[in-house]
């Protein structure tokens, strides 16, 4: 399903785009109508798009050996409200989302760092990572609901 690093990384940008809206949404309702609710559901939905945007910008930021700047710039995106779907744009129109993922060792001396071993262990084994990155994303996520939203509870 996902392929390439820019597959995975375009479907999370978009979803993060996406999840903004319904935030969005459900605090347009809450002061409308009322609908404390809509929040809860909207800014749950996003605040775990929101997580997994950021563990799958660090993963392709990884894979593809961003700078700091370009990796900082992706995984920042996500706090400004549609933000992520211009960066993937020029990521993509930079180069940076280019290529396959690396699953193999090459003459490059780099892959022999043990970042870039651990790397190509866990992407030969996408299941695995894939659940493990999911695992993260829900416990972070649990307990960032136990710590309380940003501001406190009313």
């Amino acid at each position: 399903m996902f392929r390439t690093p820019l597959t995975l990384f375009r479907t999370l940008a978009i979803a993060e785009a996406v999840s903004w809206t319904l935030l969005i949404t459900g605090l347009i309702l809450r002061a409308t109508a009322g609908l404390d609710i809509a929040v809860t559901i909207g800014g749950g939905i996003h605040g775990f798009v929101f997580l997994a945007y950021g563990a799958t910008a660090v993963l392709v930021a990884l894979n593809q050996r961003w700078a700091p700047g370009p990796a900082i710039v992706a995984i920042g995106s996500a706090v400004i409200p549609y933000a992520t779907i211009p960066t993937e744009i020029w990521l993509q129109r930079t180069g940076r989302l280019r290529g396959p993922w690396r699953t193999e060792e090459t003459s490059d001396p780099r892959d022999r760092r043990i970042l870039d071993r651990m790397l190509r262990f866990f992407l030969q084994r996408p299941w695995v990572l894939a659940v493990l990155i999911a695992a993260a994303v829900v416990l972070l996520f649990t307990v960032l609901l136990i710590v309380g939203p940003p501001g406190g509870r009313d």
